[in-house]
């Protein structure tokens, strides 16, 4: 998509991306949720966020990756709500003491968006989604033998910059 500067030509980016990204993001949510209704609130979600970016500014590059990362950080959310409802309505539950995970997964999570945005699509959408490389590939609109190199350096950037967190 261009990237205009210009806040009249980012909302029709956006129009734009709504028709040609709207069955993508549907497709990825309603695949990992196992409910439409869900992906339809959750693709909603997606898309008021997108709204919200490019009013505040803050989306480098309107494309349907990082529209698929939009999404995947509503349902991370859908998922911790659902987690949280389970906790209130179990109350007694034995809770494990997880702290060491608890903090590799900040650890992680910060890593993770210190990374450029392409490291990060290409990662998450491999590593944490499960997506073939072919598939990650057609989601960053590149080749298998491009998105692949992209991968190896994702993870060395990742493991660089995780060990230095985990140093700290």
């Amino acid at each position: 998509m261009n990237s205009s500067n210009d806040p009249a030509d980012r909302r029709r980016e956006l129009m734009v991306l709504y028709d040609t990204g709207m069955p993508d993001v549907f497709g990825y949510l309603a695949s990992r949720c196992g409910s439409a209704a869900v992906a339809e609130a959750l693709t909603s979600e997606t898309f008021l966020a997108a709204v919200e970016a490019v009013r505040r500014d803050t989306v480098p590059d309107l494309t349907v990756a990082w529209l698929i990362g939009v999404a995947r950080h509503k349902l991370v959310d859908h998922w911790r709500r659902k987690g949280r409802e389970r906790d209130v309505d179990a109350p007694g539950a034995d809770a494990v003491d997880e702290w060491d995970v608890h903090l590799d997964q900040l650890v992680a999570r910060s890593t993770l968006a210190e990374l450029g945005s392409h490291h990060r699509s290409a990662l998450t959408l491999r590593y944490l989604d499960g997506l073939p490389v072919r598939e990650v590939a057609a989601c960053l609109g590149r080749t298998e033998g491009a998105t692949e190199v992209l991968l190896v350096r994702a993870k060395a950037a990742f493991r660089a910059r995780y060990e230095k967190g985990v140093a700290s």
